[in-house]
This record gives C-alpha cells, sequence and structure tokens, in this order.
C-alpha cells in the first residue's frame, strides 16, 4: 500500500506543472482530454465538441458528463467506476454512463481521491474521500483541509496494517513450505508402497506355491470325519496316548521334584550327624549318645556318605521330560491320520533303506495326487474340517499375505487420488488439513476445521450437531465492504470450501455450510450466519490466501485485506 501511496503523490507532482491549466475535478490521468484552450472534445462522444468555455459552466453539454468534471451539473448519469482506465472511458459508446469516476480531490498529504458528483457542493464535508474540503468549493459550508491530520493517522493504521500482512505473508510462506512437505511425504510413502506391493506379490507367489506343495504332500492322507471324531479308531488311539503321555510326564516331574527335596534334606542331615561324629568326646558317659554314634556308624558301612545319583538315570529322566516334539514324536502327523484304501500303497516302504524309500514315497504319493486329479479317488475339500493341520497353516499365511497386498493397494491408491486432490494454491490448505478454530455465537459455539467439517456445539451441553462434512473448493466472487478493522471479505474474488451433507434439518435439508476464505495473520472465524433453512454461511481468516497484490493507482480509498 505505501508503493500505492508513493505512486500517486509522485503523480500528483508530475502534474503540478500542468495542473494550473487543468480544470478543477480533473485527475491527472485524464488530464490529455482537456489540453488546450479553444475547443473540448467529449470524452465518449466525440462527435460532440464545444467551446472550452463551457467546460465546468454548471451545464452539462456532453451525454457522458466529460465537460462538468468539477460541477454537480451531470450527477445523474451512471458513475464510472474508479477502476477503468481513461483510454477505455474515451473508447465507451454508452452515453448514459459518465466518463469520469468523479470529482478529483487532491488530498496533498494524504492519498488523492474521486468524490462522487453527488457530492460535490452538497453542503457536507467529505473527509473520508476528500481531506482537503476542495469539493465544497462553492463555500455553501467552509471545509478546512484536514490532509495532514488524517494522512498521518492513515499512515499509523496502515504501517500496522503493513506489519500484519507482512507477518500473515511469512505465515503463508511457511504453510507452503509445510505443504510441500507433506505432499513429498506422499510421493515417498508411494514409492515405498511399490516397493511393498512388489515384496507382497513375490511373498503371495511363494506361498501359493507352498500350500500347493503342502496340499499335493498331504494329499495320500485321508482324513475319516465319521463319528464327528478325529481319524477314527487310529486318531482316538493316539489321542489317548497323548493324554496319557501328557499325565506321566506331568506326575513323574513332581515325583522327581520330591526325590530333589528329599536328597537336598538327607545331605544336609548327613553333614550334622558326620559333624556330631567328628566332636562328640567319647570320654562322656552318655549311653544315648553311645547308641547315636554307633547308629551312624553303622550307616556310614552300609550306604556311606554322600552317594552321587546315577547320572545314566538322570540322563533318562531329562530325556523323558522333554516335549514330544523335541524327542521326535509329532503328534499331529498321526493324530488325524486314519488307514484308507490307499494305505496298502504304503505299508511296503517301511521296509525299504532310507533313500529308496523316499524315492518311492514320492513316486506314490504322486500317484496318489494322479489319481485324486482325474477324480477316481476322493480329495479334501480346501478348508474342510478333514484338511490336515499343515494344509490349514500354509492357507493361513497365504490368506494373511494376500490381505497385506490388498492393504498395500488401498493405500497406493489413496495416496494416488491425495496427489490428485486441491488444495487451493501452492498446495497450501494441505498444511491445514485438520487443523480447527472455534467461535462462540449465541447459544453456541462453531467449529471449524480444514478440508474435514463444521460444527455446532451447543455450549449449555447436549451432542454436537454436523453442519457438512468437507467435499471441495471453489472460488466465488463477492462484493461487499471491507470492516474499518479489516477483519472481512471486502470486495473481489475469494476462495470458498464447500461442506455438505450435514446432520438433517428437521422439516428441511441435510445442513450444510459455505466457508469463504480472506486474508488475516490468524486462523480465525469473523463471522457465521444462516442465509437460509439449515444452510449457513462462515466467514474465515487466515494467513493461508494471503498473497501480493499488485497495486491498483486507481484504488482511491487504498484499502488493504488487513
Amino acid at each position: 500500500m505505501k508503493r500505492v501511496v508513493a505512486a500517486l503523490v509522485a503523480l500528483e507532482y508530475a502534474a503540478q506543472a500542468t495542473a494550473a491549466s487543468r480544470p478543477r475535478g480533473v485527475g491527472p490521468e485524464f488530464a490529455k482530454f482537456y489540453e488546450g484552450s479553444n475547443t473540448f472534445t467529449c470524452i465518449s462522444n466525440p462527435k460532440v465538441n464545444i467551446p472550452f468555455s463551457r467546460v465546468n459552466d454548471d451545464y452539462c453539454d456532453c451525454p457522458d458528463g466529460s465537460d462538468e468534471p468539477g460541477t454537480a451539473a451531470c450527477a445523474h448519469l451512471s458513475p464510472l467506476s474508479p477502476h477503468t482506465p481513461a483510454d477505455s472511458a474515451a473508447s465507451s459508446s454508452v452515453n448514459t454512463t459518465a466518463a469520469l469516476p468523479g470529482f478529483y480531490c487532491k488530498n496533498k498529504g494524504h492519498i488523492p481521491s474521486y468524490v462522487p458528483f453527488t457530492n460535490v457542493n452538497d453542503g457536507i464535508c467529505d473527509y473520508e474521500l476528500c481531506c482537503d474540503g476542495s469539493e465544497e468549493w462553492e463555500g455553501i459550508v467552509k471545509c478546512k483541509d484536514r490532509c495532514d491530520e488524517i494522512g498521518k493517522e492513515w499512515r499509523k493504521h496502515d504501517e500496522a496494517r503493513q506489519k500484519a500482512a507482512g507477518n500473515a505473508l511469512r505465515k503463508r510462506n511457511e504453510l507452503v513450505k509445510e505443504a510441500a512437505r507433506l505432499r513429498q511425504q506422499v510421493k515417498d510413502r508411494i514409492q515405498t508402497l511399490g516397493t511393498e506391493i512388489q515384496g507382497s506379490e513375490l511373498k503371495v507367489k511363494d506361498l501359493e506355491k507352498e500350500l500347493s506343495e503342502t496340499q499335493r504332500k498331504e494329499a495320500g492322507k485321508v482324513v475319516s470325519s465319521s463319528g464327528g471324531s478325529k481319524g477314527g479308531k487310529l486318531g482316538q488311539l493316539v489321542e489317548i496316548g497323548r493324554r496319557r503321555t501328557d499325565e506321566l510326564r506331568t506326575q513323574l516331574t513332581s515325583v522327581r521334584g520330591d526325590l530333589l527335596a528329599s536328597r537336598s534334606r538327607l545331605e544336609k542331615l548327613e553333614e550334622v550327624l558326620s559333624k556330631f561324629h567328628e566332636e562328640y568326646n567319647p570320654n562322656f558317659n552318655d549311653e544315648g549318645v553311645k547308641r547315636a554314634v554307633k547308629a551312624w556308624e553303622d550307616y556310614i558301612a552300609s550306604y556311606g556318605v554322600g552317594s552321587t545319583p546315577n547320572s545314566a538315570n538322570e540322563r533318562d529322566l531329562e530325556e523323558i521330560l522333554k516335549e514330544d516334539k523335541e524327542n521326535g514324536l509329532d503328534w499331529d502327523n498321526y493324530s488325524e491320520e486314519e488307514e484308507d484304501e490307499t494305505a496298502v500303497l504304503y505299508s511296503f516302504t517301511n521296509y525299504l533303506p532310507p533313500t529308496l524309500r523316499d524315492w518311492v514315497d514320492s513316486k506314490l504319493r504322486d500317484l496318489r495326487q494322479t489319481l485324486i486329479d482325474n477324480g477316481i479317488l476322493a480329495s479334501s475339500p480346501s478348508g474342510s474340517a478333514n484338511e490336515s493341520k499343515k494344509v490349514t497353516d500354509a492357507r493361513n499365511r497365504l490368506d494373511t499375505a494376500k490381505k497385506d497386498l490388498e492393504d498395500h493397494r488401498n493405500n497406493l491408491k489413496d495416496s494416488t487420488e491425495d496427489l490428485g486432490k486441491d488444495f487451493g494454491p501452492d498446495d497450501v490448505f494441505r498444511a491445514l488439513k485438520g487443523v480447527c478454530v472455534e467461535t462462540d455465537s449465541g447459544e453456541y459455539t462453531y467449529e471449524l476445521c480444514f478440508l474435514e467439517k463444521t460444527n455446532q456445539k451447543p455450549k449449555k451441553g447436549g451432542g454436537h450437531t454436523n453442519m457438512g462434512t468437507f467435499t471441495r473448493i471453489e472460488k466465488i466472487v463477492v462484493d461487499e465492504e471491507l470492516p474499518s478493522n479489516g477483519k472481512g471479505l471486502g470486495s473481489g474474488e475469494r476462495y470458498a470450501m464447500k461442506h455438505e451433507n450435514g446432520q438433517h434439518c428437521w422439516n428441511g435439508p441435510n445442513r450444510s455450510t459455505t466457508v469463504i476464505l480472506a486474508c488475516s495473520e490468524e486462523n480465525e472465524i469473523w463471522k457465521i450466519f444462516e442465509e437460509e433453512k439449515c444452510v449457513y454461511r462462515m466467514e474465515v481468516g487466515t494467513p493461508a490466501v494471503c498473497e501480493r497484490r499488485k497495486s491498483n493507482g486507481g484504488d482511491s480509498k487504498g484499502k488493504d485485506e488487513l
């Protein structure tokens, strides 16, 4: 904004040399149309020429009112926007529109400005637009030149606005950097998922092969489901054997523990009696002591002292107490098996040498699988109760690997879609996702969580009301007066976040909220109101939408968003 002021002031100083020849109320950008002193050509109607003496004579001669830049004679014409260039005004063919934006006030010491022609000589000092009071030149009311005072105050507030704008821009830059980091994070995740998917696909193929091989190996084992018990008679006997073995192992462990405890007590007792034997006084005539010593000597003669346990028995006990699988006994290989019509094919292999036995066993299994494949022998269906544990375990491992692969593919899809979403300019809103702000209004607290949802929370307790879930970002044009504190939308194109499909409104539609954003140093909700039944509008300030705007020399008010 300082650059705007400097540019306008410089333009005014540059035009001072010709200001004396410029009619009252003409701005420097329109000065070229008023050069000369004999004839004046109407700006938008070049076919209309009048004597220059009729300029500012308080009578509207030109259809576009350009001959009365310093009076209110043509105030009835539709005003030209202050932002319309002079060349555009000159080329306009609509003669019901004023060629000039208004009465030009130099406002020396402040910002030059245009006042509507209706305000010229209306007896009111329009200091907001014309601080030098030049629009009241007829003297109906005397307007003191207050440009120094107003300009000083404006520059003070402008400095604060510029400081806030600078802080907002710095915060936006930080958001842009954070958004770039988060975007790169998604890209890295996509790359990692690609590698994980390749590994998972290989793992699934290996496990499919493993399952197929396990099914083929287990194809020679037919499981009976008759009677609802495991493996028929042989399976029942094996189960009984398993339980009996577990019981005996438990009892043996208990007995061994008692034996070790008794052995420990015996060693301590022998140690006490041995010391007694060594230290007693044989001259002490006590028959009880003599009998005890004689009994200890007989005990030593018969059993000895400190006899060591049989190491071979100890090793045997250790082996017996090991788990069955450590002893080479895998109950799972027998508990679900039963002799079937093909058992005769395998029984004779027990009498063959190990290397030949393995070869014959492999060939016999291939033969059985061939018979199954051709429908000659029956096979247990996949995943049935008769399926062997090895096949079930292999199938479970494959199912887990397939689920992991599917999860990786879903995550890759989500991450790829995330990169294609609209997160606003420079992807800046990505850094705000999930950030929430609140404001109190009446009986409720209203909450906005960027890119997620809007909520209405009753202050006296109760459930939250969903006012809409984020769906998209779009641009809308607003035309509102900017508040003096700068916390508002003003005029121009704004980013808006649409929130739809909220909680259903009684006797109405689902709630929805349009969140309109404008530049602010902090994330804050300025205003919220209900435009129509259960359709809300929320005005929000955020540094995410702040940007350096190009200066427009025609901005007479010099307003900024901050």
